[in-house]
């Protein structure tokens, strides 16, 4: 028995760690996750047109820009996860470096943009969802509710029934995601080349040219609006205790789908920009009544009769990101209840399944209570929200970044390779992200910014800020409670503590897909 009482959950001299699925998954599965865990096809639709409002044809070099400070914050995920393969990951991270205060906010922004954006692509699911059968529908409208519920239902029972469960059907929808992109591309360069694209454009390398931009203010919107598009990859690091070789494979995995990722969006953003040209009208990219969902506007000149693919695509890519986005916020969670952050309940794990139970069902719960109830009191505020995500994106990735470098601080000039991927990298990216959430949050304290005003300002700065300091409110409350003493005393959980992950690799089983 710990010196923390009989409540501790795990005896830190043990080493089966949480009681997760350790070894569930492979190389290949963790990537999966990762990818799905973005929405790519939803991400393309819903920022491209809004990039080329911004900057015009520098919208892949802005893609490209964007994609550097995720790259330098995967480093620092890598690394940290490295030493500390804990599914806790910002949250456990942050506390080790700097203490419980800073650790238990890093988690509470990895909850607060699990949340938000699970109630969004739920939103999505069911609007598109209807939209295949020929009905287009008001956000608010009750069958745009229902469908959405069920949707968030269903893949939180998926999540909650296990890691194997989720990762085969991800293999098939991500399978599905990608088909459609491909179809997309080739499809544009055929009509391209065949002289029939409506806005055909030839291929120019100056949408490469990062000294190409003539307006700051568009750039730095362009940029942060490309940033957040590849949010998500971090998921692989919060299976990392259900991974085959968690120390090594995970940090892998994140750094395989930024890449991937990277490339996905600089292929179409280009193929896009090929076919449909940068006008302002028609089918064009540069259209304002087309940038909020660019395929809608082409599908049918682009595929004809099959055009409703690219509808299934999105419907997809937002049904299967929001099984996905359950699983971090779930693991961290997990995490935050057994070093004693969070009440004892959120460390319970299923006898069979070897998942997060309650801390899953809870984000189910609260993402469809938080969806309906904004829904049902003002879908603006809803939306306001979602365009505040990126402050809650921003903040914890900065806190990973700088963890890092704090963390290690005695060992990074012990050698060239720790200077470049524990100091220069994981700074450098903690800093581009401070500056986008500071750049975001001036521009959404403008009334102009989003769908509402409150207080007198722009409505989407008052929701993001406030989701954050709700946060700080919740941290204090609960500091009073006896169970969390421990905790915010540092003695549950600080640079010291072993993780509480599988210690022995040769007792994992054999991953779903096959280990690789």
């Amino acid at each position: 028995m710990t010196e923390f009482g009989s409540t501790t959950p795990i005896h830190l001299d043990r080493g089966e760690g949480k009681g997760l699925a350790a070894g569930t998954l492979g190389l290949w599965g963790s990537t999966v996750i990762g990818l799905a865990s973005t929405a790519p096809v939803y991400s393309l639709v819903a920022t491209l047109g809004f990039v080329v409002l911004a900057v015009g044809g520098q919208a892949p070099i802005a893609f490209v820009i964007a994609f550097v400070p995720m790259l330098f914050i995967a480093y620092a995920y890598r690394e940290l996860n490295n030493e500390i393969p804990d599914c806790g990951t910002t949250f456990t991270w942050a506390t080790k470096a700097f203490g419980p205060w800073v650790g238990w906010m890093g988690g509470w922004g990895v909850a607060v943009a699990g949340m938000v954006v699970l109630a969004n692509l739920a939103q999505i699911a069911a609007v598109y969802f209807w939209d295949l059968l020929g009905l287009e529908l008001a956000n608010n409208d009750w069958r745009i509710i229902l469908v959405a519920v069920v949707f968030i239902a269903a893949m939180t029972w998926v999540s909650w029934r296990g890691v194997e469960i989720g990762e085969r059907i991800q293999n098939v929808l991500l399978a599905i995601q990608y088909l459609a992109l491909a179809i997309f591309v080739v499809a544009a360069l055929w009509q391209f080349f065949a002289g029939t694209a409506p806005g055909a454009t030839a291929f120019d390398w100056e949408w490469l040219n990062p000294f190409a931009f003539t307006d700051f203010h568009g750039f730095t919107e362009a940029v942060l609006l490309a940033l957040f598009i590849y949010w998500g990859w971090d998921t692989c690091l919060a299976l990392n205790e259900e991974t085959k070789d968690p120390k090594r494979i995970p940090g892998l995995a994140a750094l395989l789908t930024c890449v991937l990722l990277l490339f996905t969006y600089v292929s179409v953003t280009i193929a896009a920009m090929m076919y449909a040209g940068l006008g302002e009208d028609g089918t064009g990219l540069g259209n304002e009544a087309n940038a909020d969902d660019f395929f809608l506007a082409i599908k049918d000149g682009l595929l004809g009769p099959w055009g409703w693919l690219l509808v299934v695509a999105v419907l997809i890519s937002a049904v299967s990101s929001t099984q996905t986005t359950i699983l971090p916020t779930a693991r961290g969670t997990l995490a935050m209840g057994v070093y004693r952050a969070l009440p004892e309940r959120f460390k319970r794990v299923h006898p069979v399944y070897k998942t997060p139970s309650f801390s899953t069902l809870v984000m189910g719960i609260v993402a469809t209570l938080y969806y309906v109830g904004m829904t049902l009191v003002s879908d603006n505020i809803l939306q306001d929200s979602i365009l505040s995500l990126g402050l809650a994106i921003a903040f914890y990735y900065a806190i990973t970044g700088y963890a890092c470098v704090w963390y290690f601080r005695k060992e990074l000039f012990t050698s060239g390779r720790n200077v470049v991927y524990r100091l220069i990298l994981p700074l450098l990216g903690a800093l581009m992200l401070t500056f986008a959430f500071v750049q975001s949050a001036i521009d959404m304290w403008d009334v102009d910014y989003g769908y509402t005003v409150l207080l007198g300002i722009g409505g989407t700065f008052v929701v993001g800020i406030g989701a954050l300091l709700v946060g700080v409110v919740l941290m204090i409350v609960w500091s009073f409670f006896p169970r969390s003493k421990p905790f915010f005393d540092g003695r549950s959980l600080n640079r010291e503590t072993p993780v509480m992950v599988p210690e022995e690799p040769g007792e994992y089983v054999r991953s779903v897909d096959g280990g690789v």
